[in-house]
């Protein structure tokens, strides 16, 4: 194998890839389909429901555990 690079494959400088990453980086952005603000406050409603949700399931088991622990051991 030979160590000669072809002209298609020279090495970059790092100043010209961040470059190139910064370019690519802004036409990945321009494809982006944002979702609009009612889309944005439904989807944290109903993110925030079933966190409240998992709260209460979880304290539930916690205080369910609790009790069962306090009457096994009697403290």
């Amino acid at each position: 194998m030979s160590n000669i690079t072809p002209d298609s494959e020279k090495k970059v400088g790092g100043l010209a890839r961040i470059g190139q990453a910064v370019r690519n980086m802004r036409g990945e952005m321009k494809r982006v389909v944002w979702p609009s603000r009612k889309q944005v406050l439904n989807n944290t409603g109903v993110v925030l429901f079933f966190m409240v949700i998992a709260a209460v399931v979880i304290g539930g088991f916690d205080a369910l555990l609790s009790m069962i622990t306090m009457f096994a051991f009697g403290a």
